[in-house]
């Protein structure tokens, strides 16, 4: 297959899941349909394939309102989050000391300044929870408040280029909760300890999910594993983030569609990074115990593609011959670049399962992960995406892995 008829490909791929699907967040149909799309090609491919399920809850937003004094504030509905409608008087805390030692029972609790500077981790996210974070998490479901407002600015390492942020994304945390600017914040300052009414119009959605695993050769005890999660966030197309990361596992389809090679290689699209229970990876790793020892390598792809700069390949505890093997294959294509180490990816499941790993990202997506305004948003769209990088991305995977 040549390099248009590659280049088609990424182009029908990316406009499947971008544009002809509405939304990839876990639970929806939307990602019901990317993920049967990834199965059903994977398998018109030659793949064998296997969709283990899980439950997850689908959201729906109203919207919300908060008026203090005649006054009405913009608020958003925290994701996930339960619905309210209630009037109480509004307290403040701006700190974890304040937190600790403050009466907020049967009250509306704003928190601005230092205790919502970033995103706190959901409740059953087990890959990184910073022990602040959970006791704040604790704090808050001991005080009795009827509803929390939160007031934030940016977050861009933990959540993505949105602003404000929400600093609670948790449908497993099940007091309400809404989100302003900081700039709200303050001018709602005045009202502390006067009577505020909230309305927040929220429901969560029983639904499921799965993640979709294609493998080549029978040799389980040797596996090369190529990953990107097919989920997004609500409001955003999600073409970096990781539409491209799946296109490039699609096109690596192809050209590996005839692979008879020693080892077995695993193409797994997981569901629910951009998720608060990561409920693909729990059952990865679940569904992997015992079995990591034969990962001989891991390649996670996500933010591949971007328009600016080179591709990035970022390299994890690789044994000195596959690294050197990395090295000589990536030299054939001038598009890429050895990267520097980002932590927000699959790739670290199977970092800390002490199994070596390979990022593949954009360099400008990495050099400005903390700094941008893109991820989860609707700016992260395929007006960013250089189809050309997709297609040479995964001609260096097909030459690596080919030739492991």
């Amino acid at each position: 297959m040549n390099n248009q008829d590659l280049y088609n490909k990424t182009v029908f791929y990316l406009n499947t899941l971008c544009a002809d699907i509405p939304e990839r967040c876990v639970g929806s149909e939307g990602n019901r349909a990317a993920t049967a799309f990834f199965k059903d090609t994977l398998t018109g491919l030659g793949w064998a394939t296997e969709t283990p399920e899980f439950n997850a809850i689908d959201w729906i937003d109203g919207g919300a309102t908060l008026m203090a004094g005649g006054q009405k504030f913009k608020v958003l509905v925290s994701p996930y989050s339960l619905g309210c409608n209630e009037s109480a008087r509004l307290a403040v805390a701006r700190n974890l000391a304040e937190l600790k030692h403050g009466d907020f029972r049967d009250k509306i609790l704003l928190l601005t300044g230092d205790i919502a500077k970033e995103q706190l981790m959901p409740k059953g996210f087990v890959f990184y929870n910073p022990e602040e974070h959970q006791e704040i998490i604790a704090l808050l479901e001991s005080t009795g408040v009827k509803a929390i407002i939160s007031a934030t600015g940016r977050d861009a390492a933990l959540a993505g280029g949105v602003y404000p942020f929400p600093l609670i994304e948790d449908g497993d945390f099940d007091i309400p909760s809404v989100y302003m600017t900081e700039e709200e914040g303050q001018l709602l300052l005045p009202y502390i300890g006067k009577e505020v009414h909230l309305q927040s119009i929220s429901e969560r959605v029983p639904g499921s999910g799965c993640n979709v695993i294609g493998t080549k050769g029978c040799n389980r005890a040797n596996r090369v594993v190529v990953t990107a999660h097919i989920d997004a966030k609500k409001g955003t197309p999600g073409a970096i983030d990781n539409a491209s990361g799946i296109a490039v596992l699609l096109v690596l389809a192809e050209l590996l569609k005839g692979y008879t090679g020693p080892w077995q290689i695993e193409l797994v699209a997981l569901n629910g990074e951009d998720y608060f229970a990561v409920p693909g990876q729990m059952n990865y790793v679940m569904a992997n115990q015992g079995k990591f020892e034969s990962i001989l390598l891991n390649i996670n792809i996500d933010g591949a593609g971007y328009f600016e700069g080179k591709s990035a390949f970022s390299f994890y505890d690789l044994p000195e011959a596959i690294h050197a093997r990395v090295l000589e294959t990536l030299a054939k294509y001038p598009g890429i670049k050895e990267g520097i180490q980002w932590p927000q990816g699959d790739h670290s499941i199977f970092i800390q399962y002490g199994r070596p790993a390979i990022a593949v990202s954009s360099d400008w997506f990495t050099e400005n992960i903390n700094n941008q305004d893109i991820t989860h948003t609707p700016k992260d769209n395929l007006n960013i995406i250089d189809y050309n990088r997709i297609v040479e991305i995964a001609e260096a995977l097909h030459d690596l892995t080919s030739n492991f």
